[in-house]
């Protein structure tokens, strides 16, 4: 059935499929694994980092990104194409700055994100974008917020979340471990706990951000994580 109908992305197939948006979501199946955790007064951040080249400068790869002073992200899937999201995401953060005289919240950059996902389905010439991104960040009064879009230009609200390689396993465990209001501590031990589950190589390959309202984001210490 696949082949009849997945040559163009804007033809669905009889039983209601765009094959090309399945297949993006596939890609970000395939991708690193990643976790967000929203906790009373933070949001948690982690990702799985595969070994990089011997040579390689690990510096240039990145899966979480800084969209603006309270609002950063991570992502599964294409890094090019999360590179090109990235960049689009915090031109539009800029500009809500510039327009508005105030910093944009963290719903209206997700919908903003997904707005520009959803596009890539809907017309001939292109291709969806091959990413899943977990959004995170503060809104004016100081509540924490985690969005998720996914290649589709849904999103959605979440109290803890995954996307990328084992997604079904860490959301089985988020569900069975997440509580309300957690504390900042209880929250990074949840991110951490998730993505070892999943991981190779242990804490040496995961990477997990803090951000909290009043300060500065925090990326986790390879000594920290060990220890949690």
């Amino acid at each position: 059935m696949g082949s009849r109908y997945d040559r163009a992305l804007t033809i669905f197939s009889p039983d209601g499929h765009l094959f090309q948006v399945e297949y993006a979501m596939e890609a970000v199946r395939k991708g690193s694994s990643v976790v967000g955790i929203r906790g009373k007064k933070c949001v948690v951040l982690g990702v799985e980092k595969y070994a990089a080249a011997k040579l390689q400068d690990t510096r240039t790869v990145k899966k979480i990104a800084k969209l603006d002073s309270h609002i950063m992200l991570a992502f599964a899937g294409l890094n090019a194409d999360a590179r090109v999201l990235v960049n689009r995401a915090r031109v539009e953060c800029q500009s809500y700055r510039l327009t508005v005289e105030d910093a944009p919240t963290v719903e209206y950059i997700s919908r903003w994100v997904a707005g520009t996902q959803q596009r890539y389905t809907q017309r001939g010439g292109v291709r969806p974008f091959g990413v899943s991104m977990l959004i995170a960040g503060f809104d004016p009064d100081g509540r924490p917020q985690l969005f998720k879009t996914e290649p589709s230009g849904a999103y959605s609200s979440w109290k803890a979340a995954t996307t990328g390689k084992g997604d079904k396993t860490i959301r089985e465990f988020l569900e069975s471990a997440y509580e309300p209001d957690m504390e900042n501590e209880q929250a990074i031990k949840m991110a951490v706990r998730a993505l070892l589950d999943v991981a190779d190589g242990g804490a040496k390959n995961i990477e997990v951000v803090v951000l909290t309202a009043d300060k500065p984001d925090e990326v986790l210490s390879e000594e920290r994580l060990e220890q949690l």
